[in-house]
């Protein structure tokens, strides 16, 4: 069973959680987004169950009232952008890492310490034997 993708409405709640790095309940990140996003808390609360379903979030119930939740995130920040490139490149080139790199290098002007940084990315690909460590197949 393929996972199921973090919508863009759903990336807004965790960039919350991955920034704060500690446990909030819905009412909490609603708060700190107040003003960047349109939506209300009660969006926010369903937002975050599903994020609870993905297994992207977990939960503990709060000890001095049992209607409360305090989420915790999962799963690293790394990890979701790197399962989103993957599909980005599985979408729109057909798996071709690199046509997508190539596609997105073109569309930007880079500096000097962005080349130099992307150069010490690719050395560490070609320790790797070009392969992702975490990827099957």
């Amino acid at each position: 069973m393929a996972k199921e993708e973090i919508t863009p409405s759903e990336w807004q709640i965790m960039e919350v959680l991955w920034a704060c790095k500690e446990p909030l309940t819905s009412a909490e990140v609603y708060k700190r987004m107040q003003g960047n996003v349109d939506m209300s808390q009660r969006m926010v609360r369903v937002l975050m169950n599903r994020l609870n379903q993905k297994d992207i979030l977990g939960y503990t119930v709060d000890e001095h009232d049992l209607r409360v939740y305090h989420y915790y995130v999962k799963k690293p920040r790394e990890e979701c952008v790197k399962e989103k490139s993957r599909k980005f490149v599985d979408s729109y080139f057909s798996g071709n890492g690199t046509n997508a790199m190539a596609a997105l290098l073109q569309s930007f002007s880079l500096t000097e310490e962005q080349i130099q940084e992307l150069e010490e990315i690719l050395k560490k690909s070609r320790g790797q034997g070009g392969k992702s460590p975490d990827k099957e197949g």
